[in-house]
């Protein structure tokens, strides 16, 4: 109670909002967020064929939600155990442009490069993440991978 009062009084006759110091700035919310989700992003889409935990282990970087959406891209690409079937890595070619934010969520996009390998098979492909993300903690609420064909400014 009486560090309340003093920090009161320190308001009151410095002109310092009391709030200003207990409450982050959205800006630094934001980057926090889309640092997060940079990094969780591409580690969710670099996984191993037949190794399910080199999969499994982006787990933590969603909700609950998130995950089942995103397992439901992955469906009829996974063997009987939960593996999956073809190897994927992807490759940022810059940085995520922020494509908006609401209620603490932030939508962003990442472009990229995208390789799928099956058995000797690879295909390279241009494209980009679609990512909403945010929370207490910061988890991915969606991802959504993104092929770019032609003149498709998705991927830019």
């Amino acid at each position: 109670m009486r560090c309340h009062l003093i920090m009161l009084f320190v308001a009151l006759f410095t002109g310092i909002p009391i709030f200003a110091q207990t409450q982050p700035p959205a800006k630094t919310d934001q980057a926090a967020i889309v640092a997060f989700a940079q990094k969780a992003a591409v580690r969710a889409l670099d996984f191993r064929q037949g190794d399910i935990g080199s999969l499994t282990r982006a787990r933590v970087d969603f909700t609950t939600e998130g995950w089942r959406d995103f397992m439901k891209h992955m469906e009829g690409w996974l063997d009987q155990k939960g593996a999956p079937t073809f190897s994927s890595s992807f490759l940022p070619s810059r940085n995520s442009v922020v494509l908006s934010q609401e209620n603490g969520i932030v939508h962003l996009r990442i472009p990229g490069t995208l390789k799928q390998t099956q058995s000797q098979s690879s295909t390279t492909y241009r494209a980009a993440i679609d990512v909403q993300a945010g929370g207490k903690p910061i988890k991915i609420q969606h991802l959504e991978q993104m092929t770019c064909v032609g003149a498709s400014t998705a991927c830019q």
